[in-house]
């Protein structure tokens, strides 16, 4: 089973890269993210790689680093996920905010992938809520850290609630919180995290609250 391709960029297409190693070409099917972040062809390039085999084809599919490849497995257990649509709902969410997503389940972010309905958008968000944490776009030093840890309990979550009930949106309540989290450390209690979400948001004014 091929995990990785280290050569040189023959061909970049809009679904696709083919890697040259060694004068083979592996077609490498890729999320947009990926396929922008590679260089030119003629340049030398590296992509993780997930096998998939079937009885009638064998397809590589590329990413830039491991947060995106461990989402797109992840993706795949979904019920009604395969490889191509959760390409497409990486190409509509880099991991960060995938994970911001699914944490605040916030369901119209993930249905803005292509051939992702609100039914699907749902299933996914409430399968994957407890599996993030563990995944490198949760890392120490994301903002999305904290909330993936906290769920919807302990200070995180009480801040986050405050946040909501005050008017502001569920995804902004995330992030701001996430952010102030960040900043505060360990152990912030809930009335900090909420003073310090309000600053994180405060650039926003009436605009960001009660729409």
């Amino acid at each position: 089973m091929i995990a990785k391709l280290s050569g040189i960029v023959d061909q970049v297409g809009p679904e696709g890269a083919v890697i040259d190693v060694g004068g083979v070409g592996y077609l490498t099917f890729c999320s947009t993210r990926t396929l922008g972040l590679l260089p030119p062809p003629g340049a030398a390039a590296r992509l993780l790689v997930e096998t998939h085999v079937r009885e009638d084809h064998i397809h590589l599919y590329g990413f830039v680093d491991a947060a995106e490849r461990d989402w797109f497995r992840l993706l795949t257990t979904v019920q009604g996920v395969g490889a191509r649509l959760a390409l497409a709902i990486l190409s509509a969410l880099i991991p960060d905010q995938l994970t911001l997503a699914i944490v605040a389940q916030d369901k119209t972010a993930v249905a803005r992938a292509d051939g992702v309905g609100p039914k699907l958008a749902a299933r996914i968000v409430n399968e994957l809520r407890d599996k993030v944490s563990g995944l490198p776009a949760a890392a120490p030093g994301s903002i999305t850290a904290p909330l993936a840890a906290a769920g919807e309990g302990g200070a995180v979550g009480d801040a986050v609630s405050a946040l909501v009930n005050l008017g502001y949106r569920r995804v902004e309540a995330f992030t701001a919180v996430g952010a102030a989290a960040k900043r505060l450390g360990d152990g912030a209690a809930a009335d900090a995290l909420i003073r310090a979400g309000l600053q994180e948001l405060a650039p926003t004014g009436a605009n960001g609250a009660m729409r």
